[in-house]
């Protein structure tokens, strides 16, 4: 009988065009160290944590394969935002708290939007029609409306006892974002608990059907951690230096705080995904597609958010949810679109181009947000 030829080991580390990015970063830390104009050192920094926040996504990965699909699905849904979340601790430790609520929005809407439209644009230019797993869709669509909720909740009673808080006499609404926050994490271990363990069954799409032991991870565990943790202090490293320049960047380029928030940084620290997910959509995976799309945004919303109000206690810097009515607005109007696009199992080129054009007038407006006057 005969053997299979044993398969021929993968070079360690392959160069691919992302990776030159990578210049940009000592390119970044040669301007902060000789003071240069704190633009660049912006343009330098975002540029520096694409191709970093990439290697963490593949680092993770092969980690993933590595220790077993349950351990495995645990790791990738803790450190599929590590990158986001990295940015806005530092930006909650420079007490830039809306530039942190922003980028939290932005992450929601860019990888339900951008994300998820760019990939059904891509994948509809090769496929007719392309479908995917209709349950998976639905609890997502589900848990993001559950986290909309937490928005809408601290929002509203801010609004409602906004006079009686500044009279002292109820409770701050600080305090019900850490409330809120504790419902967001527990709904999103259950979600885990669900997806990964107790009915895992239901989440099996088309792609995980095939033999996931034919090839070995790319990477060793040892050489997967290392990256890893290489890769995590690059991306912590720049986003100190994004984070102090990013005021001096946005009024040198004319763009509010929130639009920064909004789409920029939130662009940022999700490219590699982006790339990921219109990549594995152009090959007819849109099941993986709409996964890392829509699950990326349930990690913002129901793991990064309450976790960065915890950090925001422990730092003693008031991080709450209550966010602007602007940007719970555009929450609910994404979520809703999504569901509705996401109900029929089902998807074609239109669809994602209406995401994307959700995803320019929502962004169009946030670019016209009026800029707050100094006080004197």
């Amino acid at each position: 009988m005969a053997h299979a030829e044993p398969s021929q080991p993968k070079p360690v580390f392959r160069i691919e065009p992302m990776h030159y990015l990578l210049l940009a970063l000592p390119i970044a830390l040669g301007l902060e160290w000789t003071h240069q104009d704190k633009l660049w050192v912006f343009i330098t920094a975002c540029v520096a944590i694409i191709p970093l926040a990439g290697f963490m996504g593949r680092a993770t990965e092969n980690l993933a394969e590595s220790l077993g699909p349950n351990v495995g699905g645990l790791l990738n849904a803790t450190f599929g935002n590590a990158a986001e979340l990295i940015i806005a601790i530092f930006a909650l430790r420079e007490g830039k708290i809306e530039l942190v609520k922003a980028s939290i929005t932005g992450s929601i809407l860019g990888n339900i939007l951008l994300v998820l439209g760019v990939s059904i644009v891509a994948g509809g230019c090769f496929y007719r029609k392309q479908t995917f797993n209709r349950t998976s869709a639905s609890l997502g669509a589900t848990l993001l409306a559950l986290a909309a909720i937490g928005l809408i909740i601290p929002t509203i009673h801010f609004e409602l006892t906004k006079d009686a808080v500044r009279q002292g006499t109820v409770v701050e609404p600080n305090y019900l974002s850490e409330e809120i926050a504790i419902v967001l994490a527990l709904m999103y271990v259950l979600s885990l608990l669900f997806t990964l363990l107790t009915h895992k069954h239901l989440f099996a799409g088309k792609e995980t059907e095939k033999d996931i032991h034919a090839e070995p991870p790319e990477w060793s565990k040892a050489v997967a951690l290392t990256v890893l943790l290489v890769a995590t202090a690059g991306v912590a490293l720049m986003s100190e230096m994004l984070v102090g320049s990013v005021e001096a960047a946005g009024t040198a380029l004319g763009m509010n705080h929130v639009f920064v928030g909004v789409i920029v940084v939130a662009i940022i620290g999700n490219a590699a995904e982006h790339s990921t997910a219109v990549l594995v959509a152009m090959k007819d995976q849109m099941d993986l597609a709409v996964t890392i799309a829509i699950g990326s945004s349930i990690q913002i919303a129901l793991f990064v958010a309450p976790v960065l109000v915890f950090v925001g206690m422990a730092m003693g810097v008031r991080m709450d949810l209550h966010f602007s009515a602007m940007e719970v607005i555009a929450v609910i109007v994404a979520v809703a679109v999504t569901a509705m696009i996401s109900q029929d199992g089902e998807t074609n080129w239109m669809e994602g181009a209406m995401l994307l054009a959700v995803y320019a007038m929502l962004g169009l407006a946030f670019y016209h947000l009026p800029v707050p006057v100094a006080g004197p």
